[in-house]
């Protein structure tokens, strides 16, 4: 006899199967998708979207669920923290009528193609409606998501990227981190200013010859191109399921770091789901824990050990072979201060580690604002353009380089951002553990060996899946909670030793 549980999983195992359809359908849409098929696409995704409401919100499925909670003698821990998930995400559903989600579907597909060709020509105005009309949608849905999850409306949007993260809990981590690098950041550049100026490695950097280097990094990473590639989009994503993961990056002919930080930084996303169990493939219980952990796994590649004394060593004679150089800009010494030059810039993609969490808070802050209503679509760009005159004393002369620059808010992604600063800041605290744990990991990156960093990570983030919350996977694996300090102490330590 079927049990209500069983009942449950094989619902969810249907809405898990079309969620994948609809990562490649958006992949596609950003990859390879000619301008023609735009307005079909937005109906397909809005149907899929639709399909995947009705599966949560089927009338019968409450009393499903109660059942299932009522056998808990009967299951696993697994099975039981797969309940938690499954009434969690039917909250989340059930708060927002189906008339609803699929117009705020629509609303952001229709966007975001708009905001392509906009931001190529620096025209807000051509898409401010569109996103008037996304904040609008937005705002219902998290009005609808509060009542039933009893937060804040902003809280609600955060929850669907980061379970149980709350407004309350990242203003004070966000506040001293403001306060910290306020001052650090003066700080490095005078220390930058006492040493040799970073030779910047002059040329033209063919597509070809990064792309080949991107993906020779990936499989010494151990990503499978068996069940993923790589390709180019607007904005550096990765997309797919684990089984069919799709990467993609941007390049630069004059300059070779975006492109591949992008690709190293994309991988630790893809190396991630991945790594998720699967015998839990197609559960709740069996995704990745949120956005904030996942920009841990992408960090922490990227980031932590990707920009290591070590790792820029090893990655030396790969250079020189993909591009031919020969001098001392080649150097690993001059590279090592090439990637860690500290310098307040326009775009948050391309800052340093030190700015980056100033790109975020800003964006948190902006956010917030628009979504409570105090600040209106119209009112963006000069709110952009005075934050960041604030955080990091620059100053965009057009929005192609303000509030245009970023994909998220274009696509409804309201709430995602403050999750790569708190994954740079578990990702401090992951890699320390690590290094703890096995010496072998700081070792291994001088010959871009990356298996022990891995098996670590394996072994206390990925193997939890949603197991447990994104705090207590960090308190598990480092055994503590989000810790500023960690973080504070790896930027002295890399930026003024």
């Amino acid at each position: 006899m079927t049990t209500a549980y069983q009942d449950l999983e094989t619902r969810f195992h249907r809405h898990s199967v079309l969620q994948g359809a609809m990562a490649v359908l958006h992949w596609d849409s950003a990859v390879m998708m000619p301008l023609g098929g735009a307005s079909a696409r937005s109906d397909q995704l809005a149907e899929l979207a639709l399909v995947c409401h009705e599966i949560l919100t089927a009338p019968e499925l409450a009393e499903v669920l109660s059942a299932a909670e009522a056998e808990t003698d009967r299951l696993d821990d697994w099975q039981e923290a797969n309940l938690v998930e499954m009434r969690r995400r039917w909250l989340h559903a059930n708060a927002v009528p189906a008339s609803l989600v699929r117009e705020l579907s629509e609303a952001c597909s229709k966007c975001e193609l708009v905001w392509r060709d906009a931001r190529a020509e620096n025209d807000f105005p051509a898409v401010r409606p569109y996103l008037e009309r996304v904040v609008e949608l937005t705002r219902q849905s998290a009005q609808a998501k509060s009542e039933r999850l009893g937060c804040a409306p902003y809280d609600a949007l955060l929850d669907q990227f980061d379970p149980g993260s709350r407004s309350e809990n990242i203003e004070p981590l966000f506040d001293e981190l403001f306060g910290f690098l306020s001052e650090f950041i003066g700080e490095v550049m005078e220390v930058q200013a006492q040493r040799p100026h970073p030779i910047v490695p002059s040329g033209r950097f063919s597509v070809s010859a990064q792309q080949r280097l991107g993906e020779d990094l990936m499989r010494r990473l151990g990503f499978d191109f068996e069940r993923g590639r790589l390709d180019t989009s607007h904005h550096p994503f990765t997309g797919g399921i684990p089984e069919d993961l799709r990467l993609t990056t941007r390049y630069d002919e004059a300059d070779f770091t975006s492109g591949l930080m992008a690709v190293l930084h994309e991988t630790g996303h893809a190396l991630y789901e991945r790594g998720l169990p699967i015998q839990w493939r197609h559960q709740p219980v069996g995704t990745s824990r949120g956005m904030t952990v996942h920009e841990s796994q992408s960090l922490i590649i990227e980031m932590q050990a990707c920009r290591s004394d070590g790792f820029i060593r090893s990655l030396v004679p790969l250079l020189k072979d993909a591009f031919g150089g020969n001098g001392e800009e080649w150097q690993a010494a001059n590279l090592i201060r090439l990637y860690r030059r500290v310098c307040p810039d326009l775009i948050r993609v391309d800052a340093d580690e030190v700015t980056y969490p100033l790109h975020v808070i800003m964006r948190f802050q902006l956010e917030r604002s628009l979504i409570s209503g105090e600040l209106t679509v119209a009112d963006l760009p000069d709110a952009w353009r005075e934050g960041m005159q604030q955080g990091l004393g620059v100053v965009p002369e057009d929005d192609r380089n303000g509030c245009l620059q970023d994909i998220h808010w274009f696509s409804g992604g309201f709430g995602y951002f403050p999750t790569y600063t708190l994954g740079a800041i578990a990702a401090a605290q992951l890699f320390a553990a690590a290094q703890r744990d096995n010496p072998e990991v700081s070792a291994s990156l001088e010959r871009a060996d990356f298996a022990p960093l891995l098996l670590w990570l394996g072994e206390h983030v990925h193997d939890c899946a949603s197991r447990y919350s994104p705090d207590e996977i960090l308190i598990r694996a480092t055994g503590r909670s989000f810790d500023v300090e960690t973080f504070k102490t790896h930027l002295r330590d890399r930026y003024l030793n």
